[in-house]
């Protein structure tokens, strides 16, 4: 209890004091790619296929979509192989090159093998155990670190109260975090026909240690027989790479500033000049 209330304290004046810092103001040039889990860390096991590999695939896709849709836009991945990378290795190489975005790729899993579709995460505090079972288990690849009591400060990813403290520093990034989730949402449905779940928030550990906006997209569920499938289909996987890009561009569009409207010349009333008497 005691280290809880001192890391609250001390994200609390850290907040205070670094408010507007971490929220980049221009339009973003430079994205980070995060495939979800790797080497070891497999994800969620499907019956075809794990985790792991699909988010690979789905994020080198997604990379390549973004360079072609805009060529001016620097992609970085975390990982490029089925390597395993640590969590706050992560977030240091996003924050390290002064990224603009952060895009994490997961694959979903759930109880209910009928249970589908695509959602968006936004570091913040889950507000249903259904988000607590889903940012645990995103978080749960941190116990497999070494030293990662001292990575994480030691942070639990068992422990509810725990994630009280995470979304503090993540708040100057929250509204422009929303905007771009809503924007991948949106895509999803209308170019990867996926179901959209909608937006949520959960303390997710890899989102919380980014210091740009940034999304966790859970892109289907593995646990489901069919939509496992359709995760597998390469042109499925495109479709998801597509809507993804499609986003982020919508989202670098929303950036800029509106175009002021200039009245033709021959619609401009001047003033009247003053007579006098």
């Amino acid at each position: 209890m005691k280290r809880l209330k001192m890391l609250f304290l001390i994200c609390t004046l850290m907040a205070a004091s670094l408010s507007g810092l971490c929220q980049r103001a221009g339009i973003a040039e430079r994205i980070v790619i995060d495939a979800g889990h790797g080497g070891h860390d497999l994800g969620a096991p499907g019956a075809l296929v794990d985790e792991k590999e699909l988010t690979l695939a789905i994020a080198l896709r997604t990379g390549n979509a973004v360079n072609k849709l805009m060529p001016e836009v620097e992609v970085i991945y975390t990982r490029t192989s089925d390597v395993f990378v640590p969590l706050h290795q992560r977030a240091a190489l996003a924050n390290n090159s002064n990224a603009d975005l952060f895009i994490s790729i997961h694959c979903n899993s759930g109880p209910s093998p009928t249970t589908f579709g695509s959602e968006s995460y936004v570091m913040g505090i889950h507000k249903t155990q259904e988000n607590f079972e889903v940012a645990k288990k995103e978080n749960a690849a941190l116990l497999t670190e070494k030293n990662y009591t001292e990575n994480y400060e030691g942070f639990n990813p068992d422990y509810d109260e725990d994630y009280i403290m995470l979304h503090l520093l993540q708040n100057n990034n929250l509204e422009q975090s929303i905007s771009l989730a809503s924007m991948v949402q949106q895509q999803m449905r209308a170019t990867a026909h996926m179901y959209d779940r909608g937006v949520m928030q959960a303390g997710f550990m890899v989102l919380y240690l980014t210091t740009m906006p940034g999304v966790l997209i859970e892109t289907g569920f593995v646990s489901n027989p069919a939509e496992e499938k359709f995760l597998i289909d390469t042109l499925n996987q495109q479709n998801i790479a597509s809507a993804i890009a499609r986003a982020v561009m919508d989202y670098r569009h929303s950036l800029l500033p509106a175009p002021q409207m200039v009245a033709p010349a021959d619609t401009i009333t001047l003033p009247k000049e003053e007579t006098h008497k």
